[in-house]
């Protein structure tokens, strides 16, 4: 994974829960299985039309609900770059970071529109909207968070640091 991720916007709203990410329904299921199921209550062709390393941005309150990581691994499935909200559910927060999907908060996500093409610095906290020309100020992960994401997740992280992997 790069520190530096480039990908097409969904844009989504506020309040996006677990059980709108990853339905609860489907959570027996093998991961690949529950991808096809994601975001449908609000975009029922999420699941076809996006794209590896395509950036999910969204307003306030994103991943409440479910402490569940079934929410992150299904947006991982997707191979999903990055989300960008300007804020996010704690546990949904850390959760993300433990399995490896980076995440950004933003102030005022709302000049980023749906299509716009974006490039988000992790090391910087820094985010490019390449399709209106502008720059906008995210939150910077610290370095021992940028690694794990990185690495992809808590346990290569650890795996790493004790010598295992």
């Amino acid at each position: 994974m790069s520190f530096i991720i480039k990908g097409r916007v969904w844009k989504y709203g506020d309040n996006i829960n677990t059980d709108i990410i990853s339905p609860g329904q489907y959570m027996s299921l093998p991961v690949e299985k529950q991808a096809v199921h994601a975001m449908e209550a609000i975009d029922p062709t999420f699941a076809e039309k996006v794209q590896p390393g395509d950036i999910l941005v969204a307003g306030n309150n994103f991943g409440s609900g479910s402490s569940r990581e079934t929410a992150q691994m299904v947006l991982k499935h997707h191979q999903i770059g990055a989300i960008v909200a300007n804020s996010f559910a704690r546990i949904f927060y850390r959760n993300s970071i433990n399995v490896g999907l980076p995440v950004v908060e933003m102030l005022d996500t709302t000049v980023i529109e749906e299509g716009d093409d974006l490039e988000i610095n992790l090391l910087e906290g820094k985010i490019i909207n390449h399709t209106k020309g502008a720059e906008y100020k995210g939150t910077k992960l610290p370095e021992h968070l940028i690694e794990m994401v990185k690495l992809g997740g808590l346990e290569p992280y650890l795996a790493k640091k004790l010598g295992i992997s």
